[in-house]
């Protein structure tokens, strides 16, 4: 039996995790802090949970009896009592376990070499067409069909494919997650913040769809505009990426030449690769029944468990699908578990960072802090003109995705409030939902509290700040365009 060979697969680097941990357990710590200083109240709820407009009150800190050092047991409590947050979590875990040992074995059997291989040999003289192609289908996807946890398990391959193609690791995102998370900002027909916010605001389903057409149009043309500069850049003076020396590694590790031809060698590869991509093909499918399915179905338990399915239903293809890709090649029995147990104790480290992020919110929703400031912001906006509220909303809804992730939360936490305040300011509810469907999903691959992003950095094993300083420019771009987009609405009356 081979040996598994420990340069393969996905490398979470200590000083990487360290860095991720510490930024996160330092928002902890503020999180933590704000508790004790905000002062602590609540709005009443209604049946669905909703909150209820002018009901809110202040609740005496002694009653609430959130004690600061509570910060530090909140990864065990948020999962003893925050049911959704924690499903979350677990689901997510789940996922990046599997890409861990199912990365390998299509890393030890060569099918990713034989896919990097066909792809750079086919689209050598189209490769920026290809680029502007896979922004579009990845954007399309998150757009129209709600896609966004998902997109780590495309990290990996589209990172090792920009690189194949004399790129870097930021065009491997770009057209994997920041392309997915971009898709949710432009979002069209998404049920999971369109859908959510128009059947609270009374607005029929995915109605006004030209206007967020115009959207995507507008994001997709700065995100691919973005890119495709970026990338002639880098590929003109591959120094000139500031991922340049995290890329060394994986580049030779990914590209090595004489492992690339051995790859090749072995003639199953092709029927490998068919059968990964049949595997990616029913994940598509499953993806598209769920989005039709939650249109219509109304109960909220179903329509929850329906909208886990995708992303787990990613998990388990990709999985069965690399497991049976390796088996084609070659690779069996104990070499393939023992193969996929190396790929999973790799990445399982980062595991307590999805952990760490689901505590920040879970630190706010106990101190009772979360209705304080949205009735301070409430109060704030009442006499603003609608083109300064209408930024100042977007704004705070930033600050708030900071803090609660997930788009769902959000919008039943601030419509209540948001909804009746920009019908007394002049602000079209149309127009409110772009700006709720922009902020959230632009600051999905912003902030550090985003588990994806975090998860996604640690794959290729670059820090948050360097990520930062490589991607600050692409999204001034888009906060201008999104402001300009929230600003037209506002003229036209959306």
């Amino acid at each position: 039996m081979q040996s598994v060979d420990l340069n393969l697969g996905i490398k979470i680097e200590k000083k990487t995790l360290i860095s991720i941990t510490s930024i996160i357990i330092g928002i902890m710590i503020f999180a933590g802090i704000l508790t004790q200083v905000v002062p602590t109240g609540v709005y009443d709820v209604d049946a669905s949970g909703a909150i209820i407009n002018g009901t809110y009150h202040e609740i005496p800190r002694e009653e609430v009896g959130y004690s600061f050092w509570r910060v530090f047991i909140a990864p065990i409590e948020s999962f003893i009592y925050a049911t959704s947050d924690a499903m979350t979590g677990v689901l997510i875990i789940f996922v990046i376990v599997l890409i861990g040992g199912t990365f390998l074995i299509l890393d030890k059997s060569g099918v990713l070499k034989y896919l990097m291989t066909v792809i750079t040999n086919k689209f050598s003289k189209k490769k920026y067409s290809l680029l502007a192609v896979m922004i579009a289908a990845c954007m399309a996807l998150s757009s129209f069909a709600g896609i966004l946890e998902e997109s780590v398990t495309l990290v990996p391959l589209a990172v090792a494919i920009s690189l194949s193609l004399g790129w870097d690791s930021l065009v491997g995102l770009g057209i994997s997650l920041l392309s997915i998370a971009f898709g949710y900002s432009a979002a069209t027909f998404n049920p999971f913040n369109v859908g959510i916010v128009q059947s609270m605001a009374d607005i029929p389903m995915f109605s006004g769809v030209l206007f967020r057409l115009l959207v995507f149009a507008i994001v997709y043309a700065v995100l691919a505009g973005f890119f495709i500069t970026y990338a002639k850049k880098i590929e003109k003076d591959p120094k000139k990426s500031i991922f340049y020396e995290n890329d060394l590694k994986l580049r030779d590790r990914l590209l090595n030449e004489n492992d690339t031809k051995k790859a090749l060698a072995n003639p199953n590869l092709p029927k490998a690769s068919r059968t990964f991509g049949y595997a990616m093909l029913t994940v598509l499918i499953v993806t598209v029944c769920c989005l039709v399915a939650n249109i219509f179905i109304e109960n909220s338990t179903i329509s929850d468990i329906i909208g886990y399915m995708p992303l787990a239903s990613m998990a388990i293809c990709f999985t069965v699908g690399g497991l049976r890709a390796g088996y084609v090649s070659g690779i069996r029995g104990k070499e393939l578990l023992s193969g996929f147990a190396t790929g999973v104790k790799t990445i399982l480290p980062v595991a307590p960072v999805i952990i760490f992020i689901i505590s920040v919110t879970y630190i706010l929703k106990s101190g009772m802090i979360i209705d304080t400031l949205l009735y301070w912001v409430y109060n704030a906006l009442q006499d603003v003109n609608p083109y300064a509220s209408i930024i100042i909303i977007f704004f705070v809804i930033c600050i708030f995705e900071f803090f609660i992730g997930s788009g769902s939360a959000k919008a039943f936490l601030l419509m209540p409030i948001l909804l009746p305040l920009v019908d007394m300011i002049g602000i079209g509810r149309q127009n409110l939902i772009v700006a709720f469907c922009i902020s959230d999903g632009f600051c999905n691959v912003l902030f550090p509290t985003n588990g994806i992003l975090m998860i996604a950095l640690g794959m290729i094993n670059v820090s948050y700040v360097k990520y930062i300083k490589a991607t600050w420019k692409l999204f001034a771009l888009e906060f201008i365009a999104a402001i300009g987009i929230m600003l037209l609405g506002t003229a036209i009356g959306y």
